[in-house]
C-alpha cells in the first residue's frame, strides 16, 4: 500500500512541475502559475520567452540560486520589469 501512495504523489508532483513550467506542449504556455512577489536576490539565471503562435503571452523563467529551481515571473510585476532592466545594463556594458 504504501508503495502505491508514493508512486501517486511522485505522479502528482510530477504533474504539478510540469504544469508549473512544464515543456511546451501543442498551443500551450510554459508557465501557467506565475509568482508576483519579489524574488530578485535568489535568482540566478533569466530566460525569457517571447510570445509566438503556440503562446500569446511573454514568459519569464527565472532559475533560482539554490537547487535550480524554475519559477515563472510574472512580466507585468513592477521588481520583475526593474530585474530585466538590470540584466539588460548589465549585458551591454
Amino acid at each position: 500500500m504504501s508503495l502505491i501512495t508514493t508512486v501517486v504523489v511522485l505522479g502528482l508532483l510530477t504533474i504539478y512541475e510540469v504544469a508549473s513550467v512544464g515543456g511546451q506542449v501543442g498551443d500551450r504556455c510554459r508557465c501557467i502559475k506565475k509568482e508576483v512577489k519579489p524574488i530578485g536576490r535568489f535568482i540566478a539565471m533569466l530566460e525569457v520567452k517571447p510570445a509566438n503562435s503556440q503562446c500569446p503571452e511573454i514568459e519569464i523563467i527565472a532559475t533560482l540560486k539554490k537547487g535550480g529551481l524554475m519559477i515563472c515571473l510574472d512580466p507585468n510585476a513592477l521588481w520583475v520589469r526593474k530585474v530585466l532592466e538590470k540584466k539588460n545594463a548589465v549585458q551591454t556594458t
